[in-house]
């Protein structure tokens, strides 16, 4: 299922990896990963740290792994349309399959806050928001150290060579 070792956690995101449409997301890159691991991170996150708060993360959970659930509906988009819209597909998405709460749906459309204007409502939307930001950070950096990383062996390999050449 996941790389998670906690056993609540894949027993409350389950159904939604069941979900054909959601897997789709695996082939789709986002912060040099795919979507789907990205969501799986936001969601394990916001687990714990609503867990840790005694707040509702079930509720927060499925929410959390649901935020990034567009496909293709923003293609067309420039940057700033698709951070700004892509909210709005994923909540709609989401809601071909599960039956939102209110705080579910304030958590998918505000988790990019301030792109999308709209502030959450909710502490778990402002949870959902921050573990998104932090998820994003780690993968964009992770992203760069292992370019950087590639990039140094290329430079090393080319200077043996060099070398050797001459």
């Amino acid at each position: 299922m996941s790389r998670y070792t906690d056993l609540e956690f894949e027993r409350i995101i389950s159904p939604v990896l069941e979900i054909e449409e959601f897997n789709q997301l695996k082939f789709i890159t986002h912060h040099g990963i795919t979507r789907y691991d990205h969501s799986v991170r936001v969601a394990y996150l916001s687990y714990k740290i609503c867990k840790a708060l005694h707040l509702d993360y079930k509720e927060v959970t499925i929410a959390a792994l649901l935020h990034d659930f567009f496909l293709d509906e923003v293609e067309h988009e420039n940057n700033a349309q698709k951070l700004r819209l892509h909210p709005e597909y994923a909540v709609k998405n989401a809601s071909k399959y599960f039956d939102l709460t209110e705080r579910q749906i304030d958590i998918i459309s505000t988790h990019m806050f301030p792109v999308t204007f709209a502030p959450p409502k909710y502490i778990e939307s402002w949870i959902v928001d921050f573990a998104d930001d932090i998820a994003a950070f780690y993968e964009k950096g992770y992203c760069m150290h292992r370019e950087l990383r590639t990039s140094m062996f290329l430079f090393m390999f080319l200077v043996v060579n060099f070398v050797k050449m001459r």
